[in-house]
Parts: C-alpha cells; sequence; structure tokens
C-alpha cells in the first residue's frame, strides 16, 4: 500500500460522538504514519512529508494548529480529497504531472492555496496561461436563441452584420442530391468569412429562423441585403428542397456591408482627394469623420439607383 492510498471515495458519517480537536505531536515511532480522512476519502502518509515544506499542513502537523480526529483516530480535513493525493505527491518530489484539462488545473490550484503550497500554485498558474494562449480563441460567433436577443445585437453593434441562418430541420419535403452539400459549403464559407474578418463585421449564427439556408446583411442597423440559398423544386409526384451555394453574390455583399464600416480615424487623404476644395479639409475631425460616412452611404444606394427598367428601344 502507497503511502497516499485512497481507501474510500465515500465515507459515510458514523453515529457515534462528534470529532475532537486535539493538538498533533508527530515524531515518536507510533507516528510515523498519520491517518488522514479528507472530504471522505482516506490516505495513509507521513509526518515527514506533511511537514517537508512551511505549509498549512506543516502547521497543522507540527503542534502549531490543533486537528479534528474521528473516534478511530482518523484526522479530518474538510475539504474535497479529489486531489489530495497530487498533494502529497508534490510535497515528496516538489513537482508534479499537472492535469490534462483546464478544469482540474483549476481545481488542484484552489486546493493549493487553500493549504499555502505556493509552489504548486506557480505550476497551475503557469499551465493555465500555457493553455490560454494555446486554445486562445481567434474569434467569437453569438449564436441567436430568440429574437429580442437578434435584435439586440443588431442594434447595438458599431460594425456591419453578416448572419447565417441555418436550420436544416425545417423542412416539409426531401432535400435534392447536392443539398446537403451546399448546405455544409455555406456554412464552411461563414466560417472563412468570419476569419478573414475578425474585428471589422460581426457575424452571427441564426438556428431558429423559418428559413433553410438564408444570409443576412446588416450595416448601421438596419438590414441592407438578403440571400436565400433554398427553393422548391418539382420532381416526378414530390416537391423536393434544394439548397444552393451562391458564393460570388455572399462575397460580394460582405464586401458591400464593409462601406458601412465605421472607421476608427477619419482618413484625412481620402477626404482631401475626394472633397471639391482643399478647405473643406480644414473641419474638424467629426465634421470630416461624418461627411465621410455621408458620401459612402450615398454611393451606396445609387448602386442599387442605377437599374435601368425601361423597355428596349426607348
Amino acid at each position: 500500500m502507497s503511502g497516499d492510498t485512497c481507501l474510500s471515495n465515500t465515507l459515510c458519517p458514523a453515529p457515534g460522538p462528534k470529532p475532537k480537536p486535539c493538538s498533533f505531536r508527530g515524531g515518536g515511532p507510533g507516528n510515523k504514519y498519520v491517518r488522514l480522512n479528507v472530504g471522505g476519502s482516506l490516505y495513509y502518509t507521513t509526518v515527514q512529508v506533511l511537514t517537508r515544506h512551511d505549509t498549512m499542513l506543516k502547521a497543522m502537523f507540527s503542534g502549531r494548529m490543533e486537528v479534528l480526529t474521528d473516534k478511530e483516530g482518523w484526522i479530518l480535513i474538510d475539504r474535497c480529497g479529489k486531489h489530495f493525493g497530487t498533494i502529497l505527491n508534490y510535497l515528496r518530489d516538489d513537482t508534479i504531472a499537472l492535469p490534462k484539462h483546464r478544469q482540474e488545473i483549476k481545481e488542484l490550484m484552489a486546493e493549493a492555496k487553500y493549504y499555502l503550497i505556493q509552489g504548486l500554485v506557480d505550476m497551475c498558474q503557469a499551465a493555465l496561461q500555457d493553455k490560454k494562449d494555446l486554445y486562445e480563441p481567434v474569434c467569437s460567433i453569438p449564436i441567436i436563441t430568440s429574437p429580442k436577443e437578434e435584435e439586440r445585437l443588431i442594434e447595438s453593434s458599431m460594425k456591419p452584420v453578416v448572419k447565417l441562418l441555418y436550420n436544416r430541420s425545417n423542412n416539409k419535403y426531401s432535400y435534392t442530391s447536392n443539398s446537403d452539400d451546399n448546405l455544409l459549403k455555406n456554412i464552411e464559407l461563414f466560417d472563412k468569412l468570419s476569419l478573414r474578418f475578425n474585428g471589422r463585421v460581426l457575424f452571427l449564427k441564426d438556428v431558429i429562423g423559418d428559413e433553410i439556408c438564408c444570409w443576412s446583411f446588416y450595416g448601421q442597423g438596419r438590414k441592407l441585403a438578403e440571400v436565400c440559398c433554398t427553393s422548391i423544386v418539382y420532381a416526378t409526384e414530390k416537391k423536393q428542397t434544394k439548397v444552393e451555394f451562391p458564393e460570388a453574390r455572399i462575397y460580394e455583399e460582405t464586401l458591400n456591408v464593409l462601406l458601412y464600416e465605421t472607421p476608427r480615424v477619419p482618413d484625412n487623404s481620402l477626404l482631401e482627394a475626394t472633397s471639391r476644395s482643399r478647405s473643406q479639409a480644414s473641419h474638424s475631425e467629426d465634421d470630416e469623420g461624418f461627411e465621410l460616412r455621408d458620401r459612402v452611404r450615398r454611393i451606396h444606394v445609387k448602386r442599387y439607383s442605377t437599374y435601368d427598367d425601361r423597355q428596349l428601344g426607348h
């Protein structure tokens, strides 16, 4: 049996007298091994291990603090015993193999802080920092859970917004042969665009809407364009849902919403090049920024007003 063998993971409280506080006195032959009950987990170890470092355990087992014992002589420590074996291993060897998961490292660090084992605390903090640097997400994509949340996110965003709605289960008919592949291509393109324009555009995912696959584009809180990728086609004696992948159109509308991107600092060189007279360049930065945004809006609107719907020959 090893020095920190856990005898039981769950220990039911036995009827009898309450634990009694006493001062622990180690050093004698009868006290070579110590029996510990840590949150229901039982451990054997030695006084030498417990007092090797200047920690709370050393204070407990060198007589400076009172300890609680039950009627069978087990010393009670009111903490979770899940990581106490790791604590003992660190006290023995001054190093341990840390858990792989962040949550378990955080749990171990909390126990190390309680027992005042600063070396182990430092190890846990360094490991958490390394994992943070390794797994830091490049961008975060909110997922819409209600229409009110969608409205709040779009209205409060200072950046253009691109939203992809995909809801494969919302379908009364069967899909055409290429629809599943095209739906996946839409999702993959959304991920690529969110990485490429991270920080400039707010990307949203919606899984509760009525459409099966639909892109929406917003600028300054209002909807600018929509690209619906689904349609109904008629096959022999049945209807089918077709999902398309209009990649070029999606790229075009994504670039268009960048016209509504609010610049952090007005581009003075652009203002000077596009102004009617050089005197206009002497306005304040706030006036220049407003003038630039207004000009961009009018250019964007003009893109839709150049369509000629007259019949040929007129």
